[in-house]
């Protein structure tokens, strides 16, 4: 089962379900065949059997849940983890299925805000490709037995076409290569990687959006890690776990050692404030003064998803015009090096 993957909806499923059991009073082995006769997918259902056979050997549901790392995570195993030792399993699938549930939201939410930039670019793209490969050509004979002097923009778009008939095999080619390599480079070196990362939050717009995400992340996974009893330094160890941003994750993890050492979290992340804006690490400090840190993590991840929502808003704002201003100008380039030839001919022969 290693790339095998489960969808989100799935996790909730099985989430739900197993809570519902064990808040029934089912034995949690019981409640585990029960949930075997329930249609899940083909990998889901496997899990199910050897995660029977691991509790009926004794294990615990963690333990049997933390053979598949790919599966679950580590935050996954951990709050269940957590449920087991405290008597508050069917709370804590509880929690985890609600915290999918938001998390899958927010992805949700970011992928529909994106579906008319990107219609709009294949569009132009579609357009475009179709007036150059396509109408342009059958045109260019016609163009090329007048001896006239052809427009600036019909030059640009034959020398184009010249191009992409010697080497547009070669272009292709090399762009694939170039995309794998950079994408093989960036996996595997890690400061390329976080350097990557670090100039997409400084990008105006989009880098803000990264920043609201990725704040709402930290504050609702570590929220609900404290509010199930996990330790604060094993619940941001845990918490940086989920970051794929390096930016974010190296800060993560510095910040339990700032706690080891006997530093607050809220005096440790004031002094990153492009990473975590002021009114994160103000009210991060007043929940650890009142003892109420986990509620206030709560409250900020709801407040930072409200902020990813607006600030959705804005960069679909400024997406769509740039985009309708790109694809005119696009369209209207090739339209003017296909039209313009065609009228001076027409003028020359009245």
């Amino acid at each position: 089962m290693l790339f095998a993957r489960l969808k989100a909806q799935e996790k909730i499923n099985f989430a739900r379900h197993l809570a519902m059991v064990v808040r029934a009073g089912l034995p949690l082995l019981e409640g585990l065949r029960m949930l075997r006769k329930q249609k899940f997918s083909k990998t889901l259902s496997k899990v199910i059997d050897i995660v029977i056979e691991d509790i009926n050997a004794g294990k615990f549901l963690a333990d049997s849940l933390g053979r598949f790392p790919q599966l679950f995570g580590d935050f996954f195993t951990n709050i269940v983890r957590v449920g087991e030792t405290s008597g508050t399993l069917a709370d804590n699938l509880s929690y985890l299925a609600e915290e999918i549930k938001k998390s899958k939201e927010l992805q949700a939410k970011v992928r529909s805000a994106l579906i008319y930039p990107i219609v709009l670019l294949l569009a132009t793209i579609a357009v475009v490709s179709f007036l150059t490969f396509f109408v342009f050509p059958k045109i260019l004979p016609v163009l090329s037995g007048f001896n006239v002097e052809l427009p600036l923009t019909t030059r640009i778009l034959i020398g184009f076409l010249d191009f992409t008939r010697a080497y547009g095999l070669y272009a292709v080619l090399g762009t694939a290569a170039a995309a794998i390599g950079g994408r093989v480079l960036f996996t595997r070196v890690r400061f390329l990687r976080k350097a990557l990362h670090r100039s997409l939050l400084a990008v105006p717009v989009l880098g803000h959006l990264m920043v609201n995400v990725n704040v709402a992340n930290f504050s609702r996974v570590l929220g609900l890690l404290l509010k199930s009893g996990v330790h604060i330094v094993e619940g941001i160890t845990i918490t940086s776990s989920t970051f794929t941003n390096l930016v974010y994750r190296d800060i993560i993890v510095g910040a339990a050692d700032a706690i080891r050492r006997g530093e607050t979290l809220g005096t440790y992340l004031e002094k990153h404030p492009k990473q975590f804006p002021p009114l994160m690490s103000g009210i991060v400090t007043i929940g650890e003064g009142t003892g109420n840190l986990e509620d206030n993590l709560i409250y900020l991840s709801g407040h930072y998803t409200e902020e990813t929502e607006e600030a959705l808003k804005t960069l679909t704002s400024l997406l769509e015009p740039i985009l309708l201003v790109g694809m005119g100008l696009l369209v209207g380039f090739v339209a003017l090096s296909i039209i313009l030839p065609i009228y001076s001919l027409s003028q020359g022969i009245g």
